[in-house]
């Protein structure tokens, strides 16, 4: 090929190109002319829609509450929505539970805490177009403020804990907008399995629950667990309050291991060590040393006990009684048991939406007692057991089958979810147990138990120095780690005695729940650390 003709072939390619950049550019600009044009229809539309939509300041997402104003605006209950509000206009602010849009109207259930209500927005002349589609597009979870006239319905609305009313939206804000995708839906949660598995539904497993803990709270279930535990905690303290008992409160760092075992967590002090109190113990005795003749407290107990079961956590909340006595212990086991009697009074009479909330996904037998409480000991326990088939020693501490076994025989015998099993062989009690003044073997401790589980254990304490520096040498205990301890009985002590029971254990087998970690709010075993 000569030097023009090489030439001429280039020429050609650049013209080329040139033609087939120019049809690009043509096509880019056709693009966004055609863009332009249906930005400019849909902002057309947009106005027009604006123009026409009558209720657009009827609903929307106003600005992020940062207290910047009082409203003189009184927002109502929805458990307070009843037929004696029929025709008011009210305004209140619930989670959007469920939303359906349905032509030209829109239905949402409105939940706050375990109550919930129908509500309903349709086109008319308080709500437009854009409003019913604004509203069927709220996230469920979302934080809404509504106006609402509240109306009577014919028919009663089953799925609504507010089955006589509904609401007639006219106004509808969204205060806190909830992500459109939701960790775990909430009524997949509170589905009884047996339901999920005959329908083929879902249900969501325990696991899952707890690692997004602030969403299962939320449900009906959660609520109402966590409404009667606080209940348990203000019966308790109002019993034991009325019966005279000062409530105290003690450290939970502490120099020496307080029930002389093992399982403790050590925790860095400083430049030495120190440990998580297992139990309030030598302190409530202390108290009692001090005059204080009468004590209780509430709070957090830690337990290093590698323990995966269904009723162990590593740190729970310990309700601790202690109290002088005058002659003999069980006015002690008198007093804790009346004590769990008005308890198990105050939650049937005052907490029995709760109970059914929860039985209606956990369904259980009511749970029954017998006043005064029944009271076997140990060795009448271990006869029944005996009788039933099981091998045990006489000085052999119950195992977890057992107990549960003795359970079921004591409910067949008595008709009783709650009884105490009293005078434990000596040897299987720490070392603070008084031992039984008739036969050393035993000793002078008694378990309390609730549908065949555990949930105190007690005795009278040995308040003598003495025999408690012989009691914690046969229990080769170091004596220089709890010479606080025995040097506070060396001052006159009374005779005393107490128990510690575990909250969350209580709830669970009042309940008839499973697992403990149902009643433990943010549960901490040896696999949970979070949330």
């Amino acid at each position: 090929m000569t030097k023009e003709e090489a030439q001429g072939a280039t020429e050609e390619e650049q013209q080329a190109q040139s033609k087939k950049g120019q049809k690009k550019q043509q096509k880019e600009a056709e693009k966004a002319a055609k863009k332009a044009e249906k930005q400019a229809k849909l902002a057309a539309e947009q106005q027009s829609t604006e123009e026409d939509d009558f209720a657009k300041d009827r609903y929307g997402m106003p600005a992020m509450v940062q207290s910047q104003q009082k409203l003189d605006r009184a927002l109502v209950r929805v458990q307070d929505l009843t037929p004696e509000r029929a025709d008011q206009l009210i305004w209140l602010r619930a989670r959007v539970h469920t939303s359906r849009a349905k032509g030209k109207q829109c239905f949402l259930v409105l939940r706050q805490q375990q109550f919930n209500v129908q509500a309903l927005v349709a086109v008319g002349d308080r709500a437009s177009k854009q409003m019913v589609k604004f509203a069927a597009n709220i996230t469920k979870e979302s934080i809404v403020d509504v106006e609402a006239a509240v109306r009577k319905v014919e028919q009663k609305i089953e799925s609504c804990s507010q089955q006589d009313v509904e609401l007639h939206i006219e106004r509808i804000f969204v205060v806190s907008q909830a992500e459109a995708r939701l960790p775990l839906q909430l009524d997949d949660a509170v589905r009884p399995e047996a339901v999920g598995e005959e329908e083929g539904r879902a249900t969501v497993n325990q696991d899952t629950k707890l690692d997004n803990r602030v969403i299962d709270l939320r449900t009906t279930t959660s609520q109402a667990i966590f409404r009667l535990q606080s209940g348990v905690c203000q019966l308790f303290r109002d019993t034991l309050t009325t019966k005279g008992f000062v409530e105290i409160q003690t450290p939970k760092i502490i120099s020496a291991a307080s029930e002389g075992g093992a399982n403790v967590f050590t925790v860095s002090y400083f430049k030495t060590s120190a440990y998580l109190a297992q139990s309030p113990q030598l302190y409530k005795q202390m108290c009692i040393c001090a005059d204080f003749e009468k004590v209780f407290c509430v709070g957090p107990v830690f337990r290093a006990e590698d323990s995966n079961t269904h009723r162990h956590l590593t740190e729970f909340v310990g309700l601790d009684i202690e109290m002088a006595f005058n002659y003999h212990y069980h006015e002690v086991i008198d007093s804790i048991t009346d004590t769990m009697v008005q308890i198990f009074k105050g939650l049937r009479d005052n907490f029995q939406t709760e109970i059914q909330t929860v039985n209606k996904q956990f369904p259980s037998e009511p749970f029954k007692f017998l006043e005064p409480t029944l009271r076997l000991e140990f060795t009448e326990g271990v006869a029944m057991l005996r009788e039933a088939g099981v091998e045990m020693g006489d000085e052999e501490d119950l195992s977890t089958p057992n107990e549960k076994l003795l359970g079921r025989l004591v409910k067949e015998k008595y008709d009783t979810d709650f009884y105490v099993l009293d005078k434990y062989p000596l040897a299987v009690r720490p070392f603070y147990t008084m031992p039984d003044p008739s036969d050393p073997k035993y000793s002078n401790s008694y378990d309390m138990f609730m549908r065949g589980e555990e949930i105190l254990s007690g005795a009278q304490r040995v308040h003598d120095a003495q025999l408690l520096t012989e009691r914690a040498t046969h229990h080769q205990i170091d004596l220089e780690k709890i010479k606080a301890y025995i040097d506070s009985f060396r001052y006159g002590a009374p005779p005393h005695g107490g128990g510690g029971i575990g909250l969350e254990r209580v709830c669970m087998l009042y309940l008839g729940l499973h697992n403990v970690r149902q009643t433990s709010m943010f549960p901490r075993d040896p696999k949970r650390l979070t949330p």
